[in-house]
């Protein structure tokens, strides 16, 4: 017995088949696969954070739009020392805003993962806003994006805190993470000096080059105009004995920035000025 099918079906069938090959994905553009590796962190960085809800961030009045999930008031913005630097040359280009009355707000994107994750320890637990964006050429190395950084950080420091009138000047800080322990002092006197002594073990923690550890806090200093003192007590990791200095120059910096009541305003110098020399 012979089945005849009606055209109108056979018409609709080829139809659909086609319609399934016009939907077939073009094969991936293999160039992508050729950028560096940091390149292409970089980018899929700034790209998953444009899909996501940010951690936060600051409008240009320097409203912070998100503090933890929950919105902040305007008060606290108001009363806010921000400082706010652009940085470019002819091997990066660096945009830093950072709020020393913040909540702890990061929002870091320098194209050096390490850097980032230090950065955020900054802003986690000195209770500052720090918003980085950085790009350099990293194909060479992370040294140049690494300085740029720290030397527009130590400026946004220093804009923010302004003549220094009723801070605490002074901040000490000892913080532990596992085995490693790190005790950092500082004072934002307007004189920059580092006294640095860490004992790294390994030459790289991931990516990152460990020489570029105090390289950032030498950078920081020049500009900001503190004395820091770092001392390595305990530890053998790598990654906690940075770690846990970023931890500690955070809270010392907290320490440091907070207004002392007692003082009404006044600058904390028997010479009457804080400037960096």
């Amino acid at each position: 017995m012979e089945l005849s099918v009606p055209a109108r079906l056979v018409h609709l069938s080829i139809s659909s088949t086609s319609s399934r090959r016009l939907l077939v994905k073009p094969k991936t553009n293999l160039s992508r696969k050729l950028l560096p590796i940091a390149t292409q962190y970089c980018s899929s960085t700034r790209r998953m954070n444009s899909l996501t809800t940010p951690r936060a961030s600051l409008n240009p009045d320097g409203d912070s739009k998100h503090n933890n999930g929950s919105a902040s008031t305007s008060s606290a913005v108001d009363s806010g020392r921000i400082g706010e630097v652009k940085r470019v040359t002819k091997e990066t280009n660096v945009s830093v805003k950072i709020n020393v009355d913040g909540s702890g707000v990061a929002d870091s994107s320098t194209c050096i993962p390490f850097l980032d994750h230090m950065l955020d320890q900054l802003a986690s637990h000195g209770l500052f806003d720090v918003h980085v964006r950085a790009t350099g050429d990293i194909h060479i190395d992370d040294h140049h994006t690494n300085e740029d950084v720290a030397l527009a950080i130590g400026t946004a420091l220093l804009q923010a805190l302004g003549d220094r009138k009723g801070i605490n000047r002074f901040g000490d800080f000892t913080a532990p993470l596992d085995e490693a322990l790190i005790h950092v002092s500082l004072d934002l006197s307007g004189r920059p000096h580092l006294n640095y002594d860490l004992q790294i073990p390994t030459q790289r923690v991931g990516t990152y080059d460990t020489q570029l550890v105090e390289h950032f806090f030498q950078s920081l200093v020049n500009t900001s105009g503190m004395t820091l003192h770092i001392r390595q007590l305990a530890g053998k990791n790598s990654h906690h004995i940075i770690e846990a200095t970023f931890k500690a120059f955070a809270r010392a910096l907290r320490q440091a920035t907070e207004y002392d009541p007692r003082r009404r305003g006044t600058i904390p110098s028997s010479k009457g000025v804080l400037l960096r020399s």
